[in-house]
């Protein structure tokens, strides 16, 4: 059976990305709408403020509620950020025949998050193919230092056909 070389019609998400990232305030829209869908994620009050087919990028800002015992954003927040990012890219992404499923993730703490956060989760298109799948996340403070990095992984499988 041959693979389609990428998604030919955009995907639901990146659709409803498209039309209310148009409207005034529309990446925190996004963002609610995301958040509601998986409500863990607004604990975090993260915004989308950058989808494309294979990267997004999401913001968390350093706020009291984020914070751990040294005031800087505590590093559940920061994958909690990674992870929204990870999923609003996959779900974004998968080619239609595919469905996805996390498995786990490994992250590093190499820095002291004392700002703003930005989370990044990118691939490249050949790695949407049944199996193993790992999703490189990154997430940086507000000078370009990384503070956490790290791979989620996901299982890939075919989605069952339709009788």
């Amino acid at each position: 059976m041959s693979q389609p070389k990428q998604n030919q019609r955009p995907t639901k998400v990146m659709s409803l990305y498209n039309r209310v990232t148009k409207l005034p305030f529309g990446n925190k829209l996004f963002s609610l709408m995301v958040s509601r869908m998986a409500p863990y994620f607004g604990t975090v009050k993260p915004i989308i403020s950058e989808l494309n087919v294979n990267r997004c990028v999401c913001q968390i800002k350093k706020r009291k509620a984020v914070h751990n015992h040294i005031q800087t954003v505590h590093v559940i927040a920061i994958c909690n950020g990674l992870e929204m990012a990870m999923g609003v890219m996959a779900e974004a992404s998968i080619p239609h025949h595919l469905r996805w499923i996390p498995k786990g993730m490994s992250v590093d703490y190499t820095a002291k998050a004392g700002s703003d956060i930005t989370c990044v989760a990118e691939v490249k298109p050949e790695q949407w193919v049944p199996g193993d799948m790992l999703v490189p996340v990154t997430a940086y403070d507000t000078d370009g230092v990384i503070v956490v990095q790290g791979t989620i992984k996901l299982w890939i499988s075919e989605k069952p056909s339709k009788s």
